[in-house]
């Protein structure tokens, strides 16, 4: 089997598609134990990593700046942390 790309390597998208294709795997039913739990833990990482980024885009949106009528004034600077 070929090595995984660290989660954090992903872009949002290519998370989401694994983590699919996991749980499609999960479910199935298919799997030995042992590759039912890497894939289980693999998951749980994917999951996270999506969270963050959700996390930040939200964080981004969030920093929009509005003017007195409420219309889009510019953007704060975000770091993500």
């Amino acid at each position: 089997m070929a090595e995984e790309p660290a989660p954090e390597a992903l872009s949002f998208e290519a998370a989401l598609k694994e983590l699919e294709a996991i749980v499609t795997r999960l479910e199935s039913g298919d799997e030995t134990l042992e590759e039912s739990i890497r894939l289980y833990e693999r998951g749980s990482a994917l999951r996270a990593r999506c969270a963050d980024r959700l996390d930040a885009a939200q964080a981004r949106i969030e920093a929009i700046r509005t003017d007195a009528e409420g219309r889009a004034a510019g953007t704060k600077p975000f770091a993500a942390g």
